[in-house]
């Protein structure tokens, strides 16, 4: 995927005759889907105008622009929806993307220098309470650190660096 698109659905079967569509949506700002707002699908990122969108519970269903009938609408099926990284809404401080984590380096406050590189966000996992980071470490296990306060003691995008606090029984 091009790092200047993130991905925020999936375009799914179509719904009628007059080009609605069914589309997935896995985007945490779903509200910012509109009438006139310029997404993009597919490996070529085509550029798509959405007409009309109504949400539903399993996602949405949407009409694009140039695309108003059943037949023409289905050569967008399951096509994965982009929008614009730079266009992506800010985030309160403190907040951060998943895909600003994955890939961090994980360095403990731990003094045993064994402890001290912990490894890489390669996963983080959505729970009920809080986010999971699943940090792969070098020797191919995975250590799962919760995104609390008291674990997660600093994240660092210039030095691609998360500062994490070990409590009693993560590592074991």
């Amino acid at each position: 995927m091009n790092p200047d698109y993130l991905a925020i659905g999936q375009i799914g079967r179509a719904h009628g005759v007059e080009g609605e569509l069914h589309m997935r949506i896995f985007s945490d700002f779903p509200e910012r889907l509109k009438r006139g707002v310029q997404i993009y699908a597919g490996e070529t990122y085509l550029p798509l105008r959405i007409q009309r969108i109504r949400q539903e519970p399993s996602g949405a269903l949407v009409t694009f622009e140039g695309y108003p009938e059943r037949e023409t609408a289905e050569t967008l099926r399951n096509l994965w929806v982009y929008v614009r990284a730079d266009d992506r809404p800010l985030l309160a401080e403190g907040e951060y993307y998943h895909h600003q984590l994955i890939g961090l380096r994980v360095i403990t406050d731990e003094e045993n220098p064994e402890l001290h590189a912990l490894g890489v966000v390669a996963d983080v996992l959505r729970t009920g309470a809080n986010d999971v980071y699943v940090v792969q470490r070098t020797d191919g296990s995975e250590v799962l650190i919760p995104a609390l306060d008291e674990t997660v003691l600093e994240v660092d995008l210039e030095r691609g660096e998360m500062r994490v606090h070990l409590l009693p029984g993560l590592l074991h």
